[in-house]
């Protein structure tokens, strides 16, 4: 891949991920060449890819739109996410560096003193940081076969940006179980690593499904 093309996937993945080009939005290769600073060839490239990997859509005749998911596609995903990343979470305990666990330990420690502050811009920055710590974990697990499998099932519920539609209990929640993942991987311990992180990926499955059933109520009502 060229350099244009990787310039121009990393532009549009993290544009996703970040929730600049939420789920719907239509791509415009003109648009995004122009903000990426390639032309419009890398552009089509990195669409396909993100095609393939699942966070675009590619419609013939139409163009591409940022992937959207029903409950079930969604559900789907956090089932296997759980299995998944739990694995991973066992295989870093007895492989992460001294030096990841630092990188942890303060990403935990950040969304945690952010929780507890709550301010305006609180729960933006800790999705940021949740992401740092999920990509940081999956490094540490050293696996590339797991970081493949990863890539869909974790890019693509973080593109949802979850703990910003978490309730307050929810994101509670969420920054204890960062916290004790962090203490499983300083015990090195993967059975323990396991558990808290399968239990972490099915409570966010359960916040997302509550928020989503609350806003198809609300909209309900209001037809």
């Amino acid at each position: 891949m060229s350099d244009a093309t990787n310039r121009a996937y990393e532009f549009l993945r993290a544009s996703i991920l970040d929730g600049s080009l939420p789920a719907g939005s239509r791509l415009l290769e003109t648009a995004i060449a122009e903000q990426a600073g390639v032309s419009r060839t890398p552009v089509r490239e990195a669409i396909r890819r993100l095609d393939s990997e699942g966070l675009v859509h590619l419609r013939p005749h139409f163009g591409a739109i940022v992937r959207s998911w029903t409950l079930s596609e969604l559900e789907d995903m956090f089932s296997l996410r759980a299995v998944i990343e739990a694995h991973a979470a066992g295989r870093a305990a007895t492989r992460i560096t001294p030096q990841q666990l630092r990188e942890l330990s303060v990403l935990a420690e950040d969304m945690l003193a952010l929780a507890e502050v709550g301010a305006p811009d609180s729960r933006d920055r800790i999705s940021e940081r949740n992401a740092e710590f999920h990509r940081t974990l999956i490094d540490a697990a050293r696996s590339e076969r797991v970081r493949s499998m990863m890539s869909q099932v974790v890019d693509m519920p973080l593109s949802l940006r979850t703990i910003l539609r978490y309730d307050a209990q929810a994101l509670a929640r969420s920054v204890r179980h960062h916290l004790e993942i962090v203490a499983a991987l300083q015990s090195r311990d993967p059975t323990w690593a396991e558990s808290v992180m399968r239990s972490h990926v099915i409570a966010a499955w359960h916040a997302i499904e509550a928020d989503a059933k609350a806003h198809l109520a609300e909209a309900s009502a209001q037809a």
